[in-house]
């Protein structure tokens, strides 16, 4: 797009380019959304950034009608292998808040001057100034939704400083950090004795684009629900899906409801219960990968929607997604679970797993009790509670191995490529199991799984064969879930 392009979209509110561009005016000194709802300013006052940390770093502050820090990020991150991709998945997952830009471009297989030089040049903006405004975000959540005190919010939010974090709060926001938890405050500080952070969790807004087929993800996610870690709640349309976190400095518990919050949301209502708060930017984008919430759902649909097989699919299910993993190594072992089995049965064997070899959390809450065994435990154990083959808990043994001496690497800025190569030299691991883990726990959105028994069968009721799916990139893991949703639209 060039910028008068970019500007009738603004002119137009075309809420499809919310999170690929902003909007920074500068008789305002104002930063927005595509899609705010404000009066649209004249062309020669507007300047156009790639990302909010360009605005912000060129002096411009977040409008607080349209929230333009909250927009989900661009789908192009998901879509994209090459390095700047990567990095953008893993400055989201707090990668820089944790190592640093030297632990990033380690990471990436590069210097951090080629990373720095290969984000500024497509982003308008470093490493450190990426993070920079993730951090900012992260700030204003836990100002205007707890009653933690300052100092303990501006490390929590990844800041090394108080004073970085006021001066950054300032500029992102045009308000000291005082100020903006006055004006998002929800109700009284509590009394003494009473709990800082809400006994309901942090609550979230997790910001989604177009349309959002919640009952399908919340099928696919009730399904494969595992004891102990996972489980679902409430009736259709009111479900509440609430699963444990294993996280960088401690454990979580994240709830996610099906039903919006309001009519038309662009949203899914979240709360997060942390034992260090420091681990919000990683649950929130943990959480955003399972529920695919990052998608675009407008290019999906252009593509796959006039496809002669898929398109009566496809207006069948608006705003349908390919759920992707909370916890990438998790994915790998329930992979390999499910190999050859019923959904029911892997169901069923991860379970024993996680009861025999799950880490308790702090406390049991509600049915949730442990997270998800580590690799290294599962890698040196004997595995007999599963009642399968040795050849089978060989392979679990050999995943998890590799998972945990890093042949095999499943991070947010993993190679995914590579990944699946690494998968298919181990022994027990064939293309289909290497195939749904690269579209799970990588969060590929151009996997195609041929030798699928449900993907042959929905192909059957469409009238089409494998040759059909190469017409399907780079969305084939979105027609992959197409056709394994088809039996259900079929029988409706």
């Amino acid at each position: 797009m060039d910028d008068d392009s970019r500007y009738e979209a603004v002119r137009s509110r075309d809420e499809r380019f919310d999170g690929v561009f902003f909007t920074a005016v500068l008789t305002t000194g104002i930063y927005c959304r595509p899609s705010c709802p404000a009066t649209t300013p004249k062309r020669h006052n507007v300047r156009f950034h790639p990302s909010a940390a360009a605005a912000q770093a060129a002096g411009f502050r977040a409008c607080r009608r349209c929230r333009p820090d909250a927009v989900p990020g661009s789908a192009e991150w998901n879509a994209r292998a090459d390095a700047v991709g990567r990095a953008m998945r893993m400055i989201a997952d707090g990668v820089v808040d944790r190592e640093g830009v030297a632990g990033l471009a380690r990471r990436l297989g590069y210097s951090a001057r080629q990373v720095q030089r290969q984000l500024t040049a497509e982003l308008g903006a470093g490493p450190v100034a990426l993070a920079r405004a993730q951090r900012a975000h992260t700030a204003r959540i836990l100002l205007q939704t707890t009653e933690l005190p300052v100092t303990e919010i501006a490390f929590a939010a990844g800041f090394s400083s108080v004073r970085q974090f006021n001066d950054t709060v300032r500029d992102a926001y045009a308000s000291t950090p005082s100020e903006l938890r006055s004006s998002g405050r929800r109700g009284a500080r509590p009394g003494p004795g009473e709990p800082d952070v809400p006994s309901g969790g942090i609550p979230l807004r997790l910001a989604h684009r177009g349309a959002y087929d919640s009952r399908q993800v919340f099928d696919f996610l009730q399904r494969r629900a595992i004891a102990g870690i996972e489980e679902m709640t409430g009736a259709p349309g009111a479900r509440t899906y609430r699963r444990s976190l294993a996280l960088p400095h401690g454990t979580g518990v994240a709830e996610v409801d099906e039903a919006p919050g309001a009519p038309g949301a662009r949203w899914l209502d979240c709360r997060l219960r942390l034992t260090d708060q420091r681990d919000l930017t990683a649950a929130v984008q943990r959480v955003r990968c399972l529920f695919d919430l990052d998608a675009d759902p407008y290019a999906v649909a252009e593509r796959l929607g006039a496809d002669p097989v898929l398109g009566h699919l496809v207006a069948a299910r608006p705003g349908l997604r390919s759920p992707g993993a909370a916890a990438p190594d998790e994915l790998a072992v329930r992979a390999v679970l499910g190999q050859q089995v019923t959904v029911a049965s892997a169901r069923t064997l991860t379970s024993t797993l996680v009861a025999a070899y799950g880490k308790p959390l702090p406390a049991p809450d509600g049915a949730l009790t442990h997270v998800f065994p580590e690799s290294g435990a599962l890698a040196a154990a004997a595995l007999t509670e599963l009642g399968m083959p040795e050849s089978r808990r060989a392979t679990i043994r050999t995943v998890c191995a590799a998972l945990a001496d890093g042949t095999v690497t499943l991070d947010p800025g993993a190679d995914r490529a590579e990944a699946e190569r690494a998968l298919l030299a181990l022994r027990g691991i064939g293309p289909w199991t290497a195939g749904y883990i690269r579209m799970r726990a990588l969060g590929d959105p151009d996997v195609f799984l041929p030798g699928d028994a449900g993907v042959r069968h929905g192909l059957r009721l469409v009238g089409a064969g494998l040759a059909a799916a190469e017409s399907w990139r780079p969305w084939r893991s979105y027609a992959l879930h197409h056709l394994w949703n088809a039996t259900t639209l079929e029988t409706t």
